[in-house]
């Protein structure tokens, strides 16, 4: 097995990368039911909106695999179950709400479970390959922005949270961006934000940036003013769990800080993310529910004690970033001004 890879379906069975343990271990973890894959994700044992989807489709594989027969009420529970893993990544209860239009598909057809089974792995297949080519077009979108608001030349981009292979299971959403433009010799150094309290950017980004030779540093959210008003960064790239009709997107917590700095910098402000983070039936992003996470993520280090006993600490896991102060918008489809009313569910829906 690839090691690198997120996400892998081998001999009818899944394993997970423990993103928990990066960058010091690489271990995969074997998934074998449905309770298991949903406990993954709540976890952050897989994490990322994408890999979260993909996950969930073999994690229902697994579940249909496991029954001698299924019903169209026993798919809803199953596929109800694997939704509450987490709250606010639409490409969830995305994916899950496709694996369960399949079923109903196979039961009122009459197949059998096994060929649903089937059905559903090769659903997982083509959703992971698929990515591959949309986050290319993506990145490829997130280059010619640059070239027509930055300039040709060397870029110092930013970049919070981790948006690249092990979050997408393939090039990457905002980090794809970075990572192609870094292809076509156009990055001069990235800074990541460290990303507390989970560490995804320094423990994640890093991992993968390092990997591909790209210069980095990782720097804490507190730095965010000094660096842009010291003119060290060209523009910044985030990704999304969830984005609302009008544009305001849910994104890891201090997500929408930076994009405040950001405006009041004039530094270029993008979100980059496909489709199936998209989720036009809220208006805004006062109808995302954010997830709370225990307060031992804040308090403890592995287990090491870093505040005072009996400390309570509040652990949002996202925020959402205002539409007003993101620049551009970029998906497979296109790149969309949330400045203008309707243009994100016209090229949604296009």
């Amino acid at each position: 097995m690839n090691q690198g890879k997120p996400i892998i379906w081998n001999d009818e069975k899944l394993y997970l990368l423990d993103q928990r343990l990066l960058p010091q271990k690489e271990t995969m973890i074997e998934i074998n039911d449905l309770k298991a894959c949903a406990a993954a994700i709540t976890d952050m044992v897989v994490r990322g909106a994408p890999c979260i989807g993909f996950t969930a489709i073999y994690g229902m594989a697994l579940w249909v695999r496991s029954q001698n027969k299924v019903t169209l009420e026993s798919c809803r529970v199953a596929c109800d179950e694997m939704i509450s893993a987490r709250p606010t990544a639409v490409n969830l209860s995305f994916e899950v709400n496709r694996c369960f239009e399949i079923m109903k598909d196979y039961i009122n057809e009459g197949r059998s479970v096994s060929d649903l089974y089937k059905r559903l792995v090769d659903f997982g297949h083509e959703q992971i390959n698929e990515s591959h080519n949309k986050n290319t077009t993506m990145a490829q979108i997130g280059v010619k922005e640059l070239l027509s608001k930055v300039g040709d030349k060397k870029w110092r981009l930013m970049t919070h949270c981790n948006t690249g292979f092990l979050a997408c299971g393939s090039l990457g959403t905002a980090l794809g961006v970075i990572s192609y433009a870094n292809s076509l010799g156009k990055v001069e150094y990235v800074l990541a934000d460290e990303t507390r309290p989970y560490m995804q950017g320094a423990r994640l980004t890093a991992y993968e940036l390092a990997k591909e030779n790209i210069p980095y540093s990782i720097v804490v959210e507190g730095a965010a003013s000094y660096l842009l008003s010291h003119n060290k960064v060209d523009a910044i790239f985030v990704g999304a769990d969830r984005i609302a009709a009008n544009g305001d997107t849910a994104n890891k917590v201090g997500t929408s800080t930076l994009s405040i700095v950001a405006k009041h910098y004039n530094i270029p402000f993008y979100v980059v993310a496909p489709v199936s983070s998209f989720d036009i039936s809220i208006p805004d992003g006062k109808h995302i529910e954010i997830e709370m996470r225990p307060m031992e993520e804040i308090t403890e280090l592995k287990g090491i004690k870093l505040a005072p006993e009996n400390a309570q600490a509040i652990n949002p896991s996202f925020d959402v970033t205002d539409h007003q102060f993101i620049t551009g918008i970029i998906c497979e489809k296109g790149f969309i001004n949330p400045q203008n009313p309707g243009e994100l569910v016209r090229v949604v829906n296009s």
